[in-house]
């Protein structure tokens, strides 16, 4: 990890305290019961009936960044559940976060469209307390997803209790992935395990096998990162550097039991200077997006023995910007962390 990385985890640390959550309360959720509200939620939706999911009183609720009513967006359109489903199940903290499919309605009102989803949702004496849901109306990139079938078998299994790590440092490791590829230099130590492997809206992104009678791209010579390198060559190779900022990174579920860390946040390409940069080896390259763009992304990470392994990721692009509607201006615009779980 970075100088710069250990500096800012201290300081968040010591900002939010890096101990454990307290003591689970009687009567609240386990894994089944937690994921269980997924399924009723997603029922709900489907049967466009808010009255069928238990909702608090106050219950606030945002898609795709926005503060909308209980009942509005994706509740008047959706017409079942997908196919693929992952979820990180945090039971000390009470929430729930998915990612997976979803079908909502086609121009013809006898067909359905498929879209990428994910969502958090936050349970609070048995009821849904906070519900964030992201919609990635991407029609392919659903279907790759469910082609999929299920979630890769690592990121379920279940890490040796005497292997787990605390909440914390299991945040401050997936955190080094974002500072590590903001304004990315190839000098950094970045944390991979020999797993890491990246999947992007169901597309490999690292990793990705050379196609036949193709040369595999070189990091010494390349102007741009490949998907064909794996996790550690694409940061080594200083070409993410264009990624100039990564911020709202809001930390919205831990599962220490399986080593799962999911989180919501935003990639800003600022476009003009930020595009033209040098390389570990001293070339000036300039890549990236010419005009100001933001992706939105949910992704998630397995974290074992303080490495990064496979990484799953839905993303979107959305105004340059973009707040996701649970943050300050000054929070969503930062890089720090935000453990959402606390």
């Amino acid at each position: 990890m970075t100088k710069k990385v250990i500096v800012g985890s201290v300081l968040a640390a010591a900002a939010l305290g890096a101990g454990s959550l307290s003591a689970q309360r009687a009567g609240d959720c386990d894994r089944a019961c937690l994921e269980g509200f997924v399924d009723r939620y997603l029922d709900a939706m489907v049967d466009d009936d808010v009255t069928a999911a238990p909702f608090s009183a106050n219950a606030r609720f945002t898609e795709n960044g926005q503060k909308l009513e209980l009942g509005d967006a994706l509740w008047n359109t959706m017409k079942s559940k997908g196919t693929y489903r992952l979820f990180v199940t945090d039971v000390e903290a009470q929430q729930v976060a998915f990612i997976g499919t979803v079908h909502e309605d086609d121009r013809d009102p006898e067909q359905s469209v498929p879209a990428l989803f994910a969502l958090r949702l936050k349970i609070d004496e048995g009821e849904i307390a906070e519900a964030e849901q992201m919609v990635v109306r991407n029609a392919e990139a659903a279907e790759r997803v469910e082609a999929l079938g299920s979630p890769r078998q690592v990121l379920l299994d279940s890490v040796q209790e005497s292997e787990r790590m605390s909440r914390w440092d299991m945040i401050t490791t997936a955190d080094a992935y974002f500072s590590g590829m903001q304004q990315n230099d190839g000098k950094g130590e970045y944390p991979f395990a020999e797993d890491c492997n990246r999947l992007e809206n169901g597309m490999q992104a690292t990793n990705r096998p050379t196609p036949e009678g193709e040369t595999r791209p070189d990091p010494r010579t390349s102007t741009g990162y490949s998907a064909q390198w794996s996790c550690l060559e694409q940061f080594e190779s200083g070409l993410l550097h264009f990624v100039n900022r990564i911020r709202d990174r809001r930390y919205v579920a831990v599962d220490r039991e399986r080593g799962l860390v999911f989180a919501f946040a935003f990639f800003d390409h600022s476009g003009g200077d930020t595009r033209t940069f040098q390389t570990p080896d001293g070339r000036t390259v300039t890549a990236g997006p010419a005009q100001p763009w933001t992706w939105y992304i949910a992704e998630l990470f397995k974290i074992r023995n303080h490495e990064i392994g496979p990484i799953e990721a839905i993303l979107d692009r959305v105004p340059y910007g973009m707040n996701s509607g649970w943050s300050t201006y000054e929070a969503g615009m930062s890089d720090r962390i935000q453990d959402a779980t606390r």
